[in-house]
């Protein structure tokens, strides 16, 4: 009697989203910030790539409490991204890390369900991971992105600036006079076409890229901060930058921060 092969159907690749808190002082109830389908989704998953597994292990455990896991938090399988993916990007853009994200997704082709999970927010979303949604795509797998906080949308939708037509551009160069350059290429990118721009900075550096756009940016140019989003310590305010300089109020310097500048 001979056998017939059998090909095990692939797993889905999840884009499980993190609240907004971490790296802060206070986390938010995980019920106020992601939907109970995300949330029994995710205890729900064995396999997961991560931008770093002790933060993915930490907000596992805080789902345990919610609904409990489908396996023990030391029995996930937690692989990470490479370090040069968090660094150069994994986007395609020139000087973007290159590996072959194909090994990563064997739980998939084997029939499992797989979780993709940055620290904080959307992953593949400014933050690694578009890398192995691309390569999934190619190998035909089915992709679904669940439901929770991205904010870079809530930043803009809060800022009052045009939300028609916006653009993330990442990170700013840390050089100060190439910092100061594309301070003024956004500004005159956004005076010229209306369309909003939207940078992000590590912390601890804020206070560094506030100085360099209060000095930079015209009197009349709208610029809105928006830190700890979805927490109770949230701060988000839009003003004109010639109303900025009057006060003395940069942004906290330890709080992830979305910046949107436009008219």
């Amino acid at each position: 009697m001979s056998g017939t092969a059998t090909t095990v159907p692939a797993g889905t690749l999840y884009l499980v989203p993190a609240p907004l808190d971490f790296g802060c002082d206070s986390q938010a109830p995980l019920t106020e910030v992601l939907p109970e389908g995300t949330l029994r989704t995710a205890a729900g998953l064995t396999h997961w790539i991560s931008e770093n597994a002790k933060s993915a292990r930490a907000y596992l455990k805080r789902i345990d409490t919610l609904h409990p896991l489908a396996v023990p938090l030391q029995a996930q399988n937690i692989a990470e991204l490479p370090r040069e993916a968090h660094k150069k990007g994994d986007h395609g853009n020139k000087g973007a890390a290159v590996f072959d994200p194909k090994p990563l997704l064997a739980p998939l082709l084997a029939g499992h369900d797989l979780g993709l999970i940055s620290e904080a927010g959307m992953p593949a979303v400014a933050d690694p991971g578009s890398s192995i949604v691309r390569c999934a795509h190619d190998l035909g797998i089915r992709v679904v992105p669940l439901i929770g906080p991205v904010s870079l949308l809530l930043a803009l939708a809060a800022s009052g600036l045009n939300g028609q037509n916006y653009a993330f551009v990442g990170y700013l160069p840390q050089d100060a006079g190439e910092r100061t350059s594309r301070i003024k290429e956004l500004e005159a990118l956004a005076l010229r076409q209306g369309q909003t721009q939207q940078f992000i900075e590590t912390p601890y550096r804020n206070a560094a890229l506030w100085q360099a756009l209060l000095q930079t940016l015209q009197p009349n140019t709208r610029l809105a901060i928006a830190g700890g989003l979805t927490l109770a310590t949230a701060r988000i305010e839009s003003r004109l930058v010639r109303e900025w300089r009057q006060r003395n109020a940069p942004p906290d310097n330890r709080m992830p921060t979305v910046f949107c500048i436009g008219r």
